[in-house]
This record gives C-alpha cells, sequence and structure tokens, in this order.
C-alpha cells in the first residue's frame, strides 16, 4: 500500500522518517506542515519530493496517517488545533513521535475519528538527512489503539524495519534506557575526548582516537553481550590501577568513573570476578562518587 501522510512539524524525527519511507517506494504522497513560512533546506523539499504548508491543513481525503513531530510540551496544543479543523478521514491514523509519552495528549484527534498511537525511533536522528539511513532496520516502540498499532506495523515494515510494544506506564522507563544508550553515550564519548587532550592530545585528533575503540566496544556488545564484552581494570580487579586513575581525574571526571565503575563492577561480578576485588573495587568506588 502506497501511504499518503502529513507530518505536522519539520523537526529532524519527521523529516528523517519522510525522507526514509520516500526512499523505500512506500509513500505516494507526503506533506510536512510547519510554522515558518518556508520548508527548511532538506532533499525532499530541494528535489520537489514532498509538499509544504506554512500552518495547519485538515488532512485530505485518502491520507493514511497524521505524524505529530512535535516537541512534548506542544502535543496538546497541535492535536486540539488539528482536531478543530474537523473530523479524521476515515482510516486515518494519527501518532505523535515522542518516546516518553502515551497517547493522552492526543485525545481531542480521537474523538474527532483518528485511530491514535505512538510511534517512536529507537535510533538517534542528529541529521536529518542522514537519520534515513539510520531507520532502515531500526527498532520502533508504538503503543495506542489496535488499529493505530496494525498502521504502525505497515509503516515500518516498508522500511525492513522492528515494531515492539511498550504499555504506556513503562514509557518513561524505556526513553530513560533510549537516553542512557544514546544521549548519555554523546556524554561519555566527550568526557574521554576531553581526557585524551588533557593527556596530550590535540583536540582534533583526540575524537578520532577515541571513535574507533567505542565501535569496537559497541562491536563486542552485539556480539558477545555485557558481561564477556567487558575490559579493562575493573573486569580483572586491578584496584590498583583504578586508584591511580582516581588520583589524576579531577573531581568532575572522578565522579562520573566512580559511578559508572559501580555499574560495570556488576557485570565483572557476573563475569566471574573474585569477592576480594569486588568489595575493594566497591569500597573505592563508593568513597569517590
Amino acid at each position: 500500500m502506497n501511504e499518503r501522510l502529513l507530518f505536522i512539524g519539520p523537526g529532524r524525527a519527521a523529516l528523517s522518517l519522510g525522507y526514509a519511507l520516500w526512499q523505500a517506494g512506500a509513500v505516494e504522497s507526503i506533506t510536512f506542515a510547519g510554522r515558518k513560512p518556508d520548508p527548511p533546506a532538506h532533499p525532499l523539499f530541494i528535489d520537489g519530493v514532498a509538499g509544504y504548508v506554512f500552518g495547519l491543513e485538515r488532512p485530505k481525503p485518502g491520507m493514511t496517517a497524521v505524524f505529530l513531530g512535535v516537541p512534548d510540551e506542544m502535543l496538546p496544543e497541535i492535536s486540539m488545533a488539528l482536531a478543530a479543523l474537523g473530523e479524521a478521514p476515515p482510516g486515518c491514523a494519527a501518532f505523535h513521535l515522542s518516546g516518553a509519552l502515551g497517547t493522552d495528549p492526543l485525545a481531542p484527534l480521537l474523538e474527532k475519528g483518528y485511530s491514535v498511537g505512538t510511534l517512536h525511533p529507537l535510533q538517534s536522528l542528529a541529521d536529518p538527512v542522514l537519520g534515513a539511513e539510520l531507520l532502515r532496520g531500526a527498532y520502533f516502540a508504538v503503543s495506542g489503539e489496535p488499529s493505530a498499532i496494525l498502521v504502525a506495523r505497515r509503516i515500518v515494515s516498508h522500511l525492513g524495519s522492528y515494531v515492539f510494544t511498550v504499555p504506556v506506564a513503562r514509557r518513561p522507563l524505556y526513553h530513560a534506557a533510549a537516553v542512557f544508550a544514546s544521549n548519555y553515550l554523546a556524554g561519555l564519548i566527550g568526557a574521554a575526548a576531553r581526557l585524551m587532550v588533557q593527556a596530550g592530545l590535540p583536540e582534533d585528533v583526540a575524537l578520532e582516537a577515541i571513535l574507533p575503540l567505542a565501535r569496537g566496544s559497541l562491536e563486542n556488545l552485539g556480539r558477545l553481550g555485557p558481561v564477556r564484552a567487558l575490559t579493562g581494570p575493573v573486569s580483572r580487579g586491578d584496584v590498583e590501577t583504578v586508584r591511580l586513575h582516581l588520583r589524576v581525574l579531577e573531581p568532575r571526571e572522578r565522579t562520573l568513573y566512580a559511578s559508572l565503575g559501580l555499574e560495570i563492577l556488576k557485570l565483572a561480578g557476573e563475569g566471574g570476578l573474585d569477592e576480594t576485588s569486588m568489595e575493594e573495587l566497591k569500597e573505592i568506588f563508593e568513597r569517590e562518587r
């Protein structure tokens, strides 16, 4: 089925998803609505693939899905504004792209005949062009009415991607997990690069030196799982090296090192680290937090 899609808010997630679906040959028509008179500079508009509307318009007959790609705090306002434009086209689903929220913000659209749901790509979409590539084969978290979930599954299937459901009450936990795996990872790599600069590497080399190490760790995680992928001083109970690190770190990095040390100490225990080393390292980390 070729989709007819309306995206409200031409942000990175919406543009990435729209672009990915167009590249997959899944869309018959695609329109974006935004609060600026002109669309952003993106291949969807530069190449004349997508239409653009300044403000809101009522979805046209035959529209298969509407996506609200706006900040979480704006979802109730945009839902009410869209609902005020009239009844839903027959068979049209409405989704928001938030990871943390359920379908409550879409209640005005439910009253107007839309089947409502949530569709959150579990992917880091920092760039709205490159993001389209990352969505192929990614996982999407969905929730909502059964009819909306069917639409979500159909749309995601165009990308060769995967769907899983998260109960509404647990979506904040799900989203926190995503923050750990993506946003906090960027913070960790940033901290590592900062330490490399302090160790004497030029700034333009520090990140380049760190990234292959990080990629190797992610590859090992995928192939071996967290316990077997763990290497380094904590995994082997090297107490003196840990003490050396903590002595040279500034307070900000020392606190982070100790907090994460406690976390990976649990993995080291599962991997067979002896109790004596476990207790000694735990005492060191808890003292430094």
